[in-house]
């Protein structure tokens, strides 16, 4: 049985602190850094990272299987941090959070996740057994590493 309660990873960007925000605050853009988000929206008017803005992504995971999910912003202060959180009935409640920490000419971007609330046995039957994901734990850290890397990518390449 796995136990997911929170992981971070980090990396150092050459870009300024609210450019590296920019690119991740803007989460219509997530699928081009995440390996397991394909697809992002604005729901209920919402145009642009707001705390209260909902969204729904749409993820997959390595063997093709596919799920939907409403993250809502819980911080939004640009160049400093952004955090949303996403709540479902049998898969808990994790919040998802990035840190934007200056140093010297450029950021050092943390990802992050912590579990609220976690997920139900059902939930965890689910995901390991439906799913086919037996590691939850090292494919969100694999995501975190890949996500970081794209997005350092995007963000040196002065991306907006």
């Amino acid at each position: 049985m796995q136990t997911l309660d929170h992981d971070e990873a980090s990396i150092v960007v050459t870009a300024p602190p609210e450019h590296v925000y920019a690119l991740v605050a803007d989460v219509t853009r997530t699928p081009e850094f995440s390996p397991e988000i394909t697809s992002c929206r604005w729901l209920d008017g919402a145009t642009g990272p707001a705390v209260g803005a909902r969204f729904e992504a749409v993820n997959t995971n390595a063997r093709g299987r596919s799920w939907k999910n409403r993250p809502v912003v819980t911080v939004a202060e640009p160049g400093r941090e952004f955090a949303v959180t996403r709540s479902e009935p049998f898969a808990g409640t994790i919040t998802w959070r990035y840190r934007f920490e200056p140093v010297g000419r450029g950021t050092r971007v943390v990802e992050s996740y912590q579990v609220d609330r976690p997920v139900s046995r059902i939930g965890r039957f689910v995901i390991e057994r439906v799913f086919g994901d037996r590691d939850r734990r090292g494919a969100l850290h694999a995501g975190m590493r890949t996500t970081l890397d794209r997005l350092r990518t995007a963000a040196e390449a002065g991306s907006s």
